[in-house]
């Protein structure tokens, strides 16, 4: 569901919004992906930041698609 949630949102370059460790986080979505542990994450650029940061998924709730905000990725989004 989450991944379902957060390629769309990669796909339309909408912003979302989560709680991450209880702290709300407004990402630009960039890409998913695995680490070697298996652990699943997304990465992304925050809210007034040009730093590109990582979140687990297991970390993560209530995904909040934010359909009237788009964002211009600073990297090159790839879908495959």
């Amino acid at each position: 569901m989450k991944t379902e949630i957060f390629s769309m949102a990669i796909n339309n370059r909408n912003k979302v919004k989560f709680l991450y460790n209880m702290t709300e986080i407004m990402l630009d979505p960039y890409f998913i992906s695995r680490e070697r542990s298996g652990k699943k994450v997304i990465y992304g650029r925050t809210f007034n930041s040009s730093e590109i940061k990582k979140f687990e998924y297991d970390k993560i709730s209530n995904i909040k698609v934010l359909q009237q905000v788009k964002f211009s990725p600073i990297i090159p989004i790839v879908v495959n």
